[in-house]
């Protein structure tokens, strides 16, 4: 399987080869890394109820759950930074040395959080060390993204470049739904009857957590025996690395637009990733629709299927169609499909909940199988990691990690259909943005302007 890059008119790109095997090799260690950073990530909001209980000593368990959601949307702000120091160093010293790095950082950071005392047993030192440890997965996820589909996209074939990057979503995903099936299995030991009354219950919230100890083992051991990518080589070998490609990303009109671009384009995160997933198991226990934690659960496990099976299809339908269409028709059956769709699940009844749902994720497949891989070929290979990094953990900073929090906050006073407004009006932002961009699914990635 060859990959053979010729010199196009936005710049000169390489030329290089990668083996079957070789390929196989590098999906894996993209996918295991982004499934155990995900699954690291997502299980901190799917346990947001029982960590609301043992960290946080309010009168109130509403008032506890904004608490934990606020740590959830702070440790997105630290994303960025992370973007930046990986990204550098990523372009500078390569793809694989980071993505080895922080995936044993988000082991450590996770199972940190599953060996903390409580607030009963430390008092504010808990939820305190509970926030620090969630900066850290903060910073670690900043570092991965961009890492891992650079490596992945670097690596992939022409003509295939969607549909391989397309596989890490289907494991983010999976490291979702990994998520919400322990959770569920966990759910009658995760309230506060089964916690605060001793015995087993009491430490079981801690599972979760401390499985990353063996799957960052595992991730670890996959990654560094993977060669760097043979774009990054090339420069490498030509003295053509950017000393400073931070500043360098914002030396250019052109790398400018595209950083402003990467933060806009992923808007449909916001209300796709983050809401329809990570904070829909709370959505579905609130008042208004009254779900047990384990029907809540089922419904999310049910619209991630479906989203598994969607991706590829997706990613491989932008290989030959464009990115851009793939991305702008998903904004557009988002912005139609959204309020209908809420509508259903707001009707408390399990099956059209589980069919709501799952209309929703196929339409978000046709974004997030497609967002990465737009977003790496807007950048050369000189700046690619810190640009790309910077513009898209930015934008799910301010409209990812925040969603949660906004949507815990807006429910009580406007109604349960504030999250599809959130999914109309993201949708549209997508839409706008993306309509802007030319597109490079059917030319060589570059190495240089």
């Amino acid at each position: 399987m060859t990959n053979a890059i010729s010199p196009d008119t936005a710049g000169h790109t390489s030329e290089h080869e990668v083996q079957p095997r070789q390929l196989r090799k590098v999906v894996l260690a993209g996918c295991v890394g982004i499934f155990v950073e995900l699954y690291d990530n997502g299980i901190f909001a799917f346990m947001a109820t029982a960590l609301a209980i043992v960290f946080f000593d309010v009168s109130k368990s509403s008032d506890a759950l904004m608490l934990v959601f606020a740590g959830y949307a702070i440790s997105f702000f630290v994303r960025p930074l992370g973007a930046v120091v990986c990204g550098i160093l990523g372009d500078r010293i390569g793809r694989q040395k980071m993505l080895v790095f922080v995936i044993m950082l988000i082991s450590v950071a996770t199972a940190g959080i599953g060996l903390l005392p409580t607030y009963a047993a430390i008092g504010v030192a808990a939820p305190a060390l509970l926030i620090l440890l969630r900066i850290l997965q903060g910073f670690s996820v900043g570092g991965e993204a961009a890492g891992a589909m650079t490596f992945l996209a670097e690596h992939s074939p022409e003509g295939k470049r969607g549909l391989i990057t397309s596989y890490a979503q289907i494991a983010s995903f999976l490291a979702l739904l990994t998520g919400t099936l322990v959770a569920f299995a966990m759910s009658p030991w995760l309230n506060e009857a089964a916690i605060n009354g001793g015995g087993p219950a009491s430490w079981a919230w801690r599972v979760p957590f401390l499985v990353a100890i063996p799957m960052g083992i595992i991730g670890w051991y996959i990654r560094r025996a993977i060669s760097d990518t043979p774009n990054f080589e090339k420069l490498k070998a030509e003295g053509g690395l950017s000393r400073n490609p931070l500043k360098e990303a914002f030396a250019t009109p052109e790398h400018r637009k595209a950083m402003l671009l990467a933060l806009f384009i992923p808007l449909m995160n916001g209300s796709g990733y983050y809401v329809l997933f990570s904070y829909m198991p709370t959505f579905l226990k609130g008042d208004n629709i009254g779900f047990s934690t384990g029907t809540a659960l089922l419904v999310t496990a049910a619209s991630l299927v479906a989203i598994c099976i969607a991706i590829p299809f997706m990613g491989a339908l932008s290989d030959r169609v464009g990115r851009k269409k793939v991305i702008a028709g998903a904004a557009i059956a988002m912005a139609i499909g959204a309020i209908p769709c809420y509508a259903l699940i707001a009707t408390g009844n399990f099956v059209l909940a589980v069919v709501g749902a799952c209309i929703m994720a196929v339409i978000f497949a046709g974004h997030t199988a497609v967002i990465h891989i737009l977003i790496v070929e807007l950048f050369p290979t000189r700046v690619r990691y810190s640009a790309y990094g910077l513009g898209y953990n930015i934008s799910s900073a301010v409209f990812g990690g925040t969603a949660p929090l906004l949507m815990t906050w807006l429910i009580p006073q406007f109604g349960i259909y504030v999250p599809a407004v959130y999914a109309v009006v993201t949708a549209v932002g997508t839409l706008i943005a993306v309509s802007t961009i030319t597109d490079r699914a059917h030319v060589p990635l570059r190495d240089t302007l």
